[in-house]
């Protein structure tokens, strides 16, 4: 990984915008800025914690093993985004990996300067309390559509999900380039069963696609699946 210079306005990451701005310095002398590209991975489920990572600019995915050849994508973290969080605790190893989807840059502190900015920041560390009750609701709910939402209702889900994360580019898609196998595993499917559906859904007018774009047509169409379905 390139390390770079500049690149964080110690402002726009989770960290930066709560702590408390006496403590700003300190984190600009313990951080570490790093350019990665698309397909780097950043950390590997089961691998020894070392510290924490503020998504700075692009895009990256976070996700588990689901069995020997399948991976599950749990969440995407853009700008101001927070991977390796899951690592706190006495069992200190990633239980994640975290992979680059789009290019750009992270910023790197160790878990010991991240343990003492919690001590110091109250603000960071109520917000990170909310944080870690979300991702259990998001995590409660994502298991149990797995268990009983079939899978064009998953995928409904998915692309609402993605559509209110990220946005639409001036041409109405969905604004991050995922491939469809990272489609899959995000809605915890087959590529196979995922390519059909889409095309499905594209024939029965509630999706277009541009290429690995997708643009979401019918709004009240694509969300009656999910709610049929839940």
């Amino acid at each position: 990984m390139d390390i770079k210079t500049q690149g964080c306005d110690l402002q726009s990451c989770f960290l930066c915008r709560l702590c408390l701005k006496d403590w700003l310095p300190a984190i600009a002398a313990n951080k570490t800025t790093i350019k990665v590209k698309r397909g780097q991975q950043l950390f590997k489920e089961g691998d020894a914690a070392t510290g924490i990572y503020f998504v700075n600019s692009g895009i990256v995915k976070v996700h588990k093993r689901w069995d020997a050849d399948k991976e599950l994508i749990i969440r995407f973290a853009k700008q101001g985004g927070m991977l390796g969080i899951m690592s706190l605790g006495e069992n200190l190893t990633y239980p994640v990996s975290a992979t680059v989807l789009e290019s750009g840059a992270v910023c790197f502190i160790s878990l010991e300067f991240f343990e003492s900015t919690l001590k110091v920041n109250s603000d960071i560390t109520y917000q990170l309390l909310l944080f870690f009750a979300a991702e259990l609701r998001e995590s409660e709910k994502r298991m149990r559509n797995l268990a009983h939402m079939p899978v064009k209702g998953r995928i409904a889900q998915a692309l609402i999900n993605l559509q209110k994360q990220f946005g639409l580019n001036q041409d109405g898609y969905i604004e991050i380039d995922l491939t469809r196998q990272d489609l899959a595993s995000f809605a915890g499917a087959t590529y196979e069963t995922v390519f059909r559906m889409l095309n499905e859904m594209v024939k029965d007018g509630l999706l277009s696609t541009n290429g690995k774009y997708i643009k979401i047509v019918n709004t009240a169409g694509v969300m009656a699946l999910v709610e049929e379905q839940e």
